[in-house]
């Protein structure tokens, strides 16, 4: 995969050099190019910024070098055999990034990204590129950074992660929060590791059993009990029919169970009573 980053803060993406995407990299797993916006102004003050239209408080980034930096991008990206580029604009205006999201943007062969800063970067770039390749406008939470560099780094690393041979171990991401399949929709219960006793606290005696059955249903019931305690959004949105039989017995008991009219649109609704404390 060949990554491209144009911002004005080369070194903001310097944690790409370090663990698993920087192991991936040296590797050649990952090519990541990180570009210099500034290399294309032509002012003595390589401006890339001016007022908005309109009027309004902050600036906007300028058409012309974000032009002129993704053709050069693009050109010697097909120069050395890259293929199907998409482009990532970090906004907080974007779809959400899911778990779902970063599958889809793993199995593409070249990304690049365009981290932008102050008021965002002027409409018309997403608009002319988007005749030239998919757009996808991400945004990584409902909230505003100062600039779209740390969301590239993480759209980067939930990316990477997913790619063959990045992972020491390939099925480590197959439990993972919101990993597509069983846990599609649902947060990882907790993990435990040795000592078995630490300060008083022992780990719960089913780890122990060595029975997997018995182990795989607590670890499935600790992943329905954390996700109804942080995120009962994400079991309100679940399909029914993607809980089995002890599913549904846990989800009971934790204050949950099918809408029959729901159950048609592929959504749960909460009791007020008999909730687990």
């Amino acid at each position: 995969m060949r990554l491209d980053v144009v911002t004005i803060f080369p070194e903001y993406l310097e944690p790409l050099n370090v663990s698993l995407v920087g192991k991936a990299r040296a590797r050649g797993q990952l090519n990541v190019q990180v570009h210099d916006l500034r290399a294309w102004t032509y002012d003595r003050h390589n401006t890339v910024d001016d007022t908005p239209y309109g009027g309004g408080p902050g600036m906007v980034m300028k058409t012309d070098p974000w032009g002129d930096a993704l053709d050069t991008v693009l050109a010697d990206g097909y120069e050395t055999g890259a293929r199907e580029p998409a482009l990532i604009v970090p906004t907080p205006s974007g779809r959400p990034f899911t778990q779902e999201l970063a599958v889809e943007l793993a199995e593409r062969p070249w990304l690049i990204f365009t981290p932008a800063r102050y008021e965002g970067i002027d409409r018309r770039v997403t608009d002319e590129y988007a005749t030239r390749m998919p757009v996808h406008e991400v945004s990584i939470g409902d909230y505003v950074l100062a600039g779209g560099e740390a969301a590239v780094l993480v759209i980067t690393e939930a990316v990477a992660r997913l790619l063959p041979g990045v992972l020491g171990n390939a099925e480590s991401h197959r439990d993972d929060s919101f990993a597509p399949g069983a846990m599609a929709g649902l947060l990882e219960g907790p993990v435990y590791t040795k000592p078995p006793v630490w300060r008083g606290r022992d780990i719960p005696e089913v780890l122990l059993s060595g029975h997997h059955g018995k182990i795989a249903r607590w670890r499935r019931d600790e992943a329905l009990r954390r996700t109804t305690l942080n995120r009962p959004d994400l079991i309100e949105r679940c399909d029914p029919k993607a809980f089995d039989k002890k599913d549904r017995e846990m989800l009971s008991i934790l204050g949950w169970e099918p809408d029959p009219d729901g159950e048609r649109y592929g959504r749960f609704w909460r009791r007020a009573d008999g909730v687990e404390e």
